[in-house]
C-alpha cells in the first residue's frame, strides 16, 4: 500500500458536485493498493497514520497525533499512486491492484482507522471525485508498506 498523507486545516471531497466526505483539522490520505497487499498491510498502515506525531505542540514542535488534536481523516482511493511513468508519455497502472481487490482493502483500511476511534470520512471508491483541501505546514508524507507487510 502507498499512502500520501497530508496534514490539513480542512479537506472535502465531492462527487458530481455533492459533498460525500469532509474533515476539519487532520489528514487527507490518498491510498493506493497494489497486488501483494494484505489485511496486515491495512492494519500496519492504519496504526502508523493514527499515531503519527506531526501536529504542533505548545512549543511549535511536531509532537502531537490525530487523537491529541481531535483530528479526523479523509481517505480517498487513488490507484494512480501506482502509475509508472518511466516509459513513454502515458502512465502504466499494472502495479495497481484490480478494483475488486483494491476496494476490499480500501474499506478494510478505513475500518482499521476507525478502530483507533478516529473520525473517518471517505470519498466514493472508483468515482470521479473533486478534492479540495488546505495543506497545513505544508506537511506531506509518503508511507509505504512492502506488500504482505514484511516490515
Amino acid at each position: 500500500m502507498r499512502a500520501v498523507v497530508q496534514r490539513v486545516r480542512y479537506a472535502r471531497v465531492t462527487v458530481e458536485e455533492s459533498l460525500v466526505g469532509a474533515v476539519e483539522e487532520g489528514f487527507c490520505v490518498l491510498l493506493g493498493v497494489t497486488h501483494e497487499d494484505t489485511s496486515e498491510d491495512c492494519r500496519w498502515l492504519a496504526e502508523k497514520i493514527a499515531h503519527l506525531r506531526v501536529f504542533s505542540d505548545d512549543q511549535g514542535k511536531m509532537n502531537r497525533s490525530l487523537s491529541d488534536v481531535g483530528g479526523g481523516v479523509l481517505v480517498i482511493s487513488q490507484f494512480t499512486l501506482y502509475g509508472d511513468c518511466r516509459k513513454g508519455r502515458r502512465p502504466s497502472f499494472v502495479q495497481a491492484a484490480p478494483p475488486e481487490k483494491a476496494e476490499g482493502l480500501y474499506e478494510e483500511f478505513v475500518a482499521c482507522l476507525r478502530e483507533w476511534n478516529l473520525p473517518v470520512q471517505t470519498g466514493s471508491f472508483g468515482a470521479d471525485m473533486d478534492i479540495s483541501l488546505c495543506n497545513n505546514g505544508p506537511v506531506t508524507l509518503i508511507i509505504e508498506t512492502s506488500g504482505g507487510c514484511g516490515i
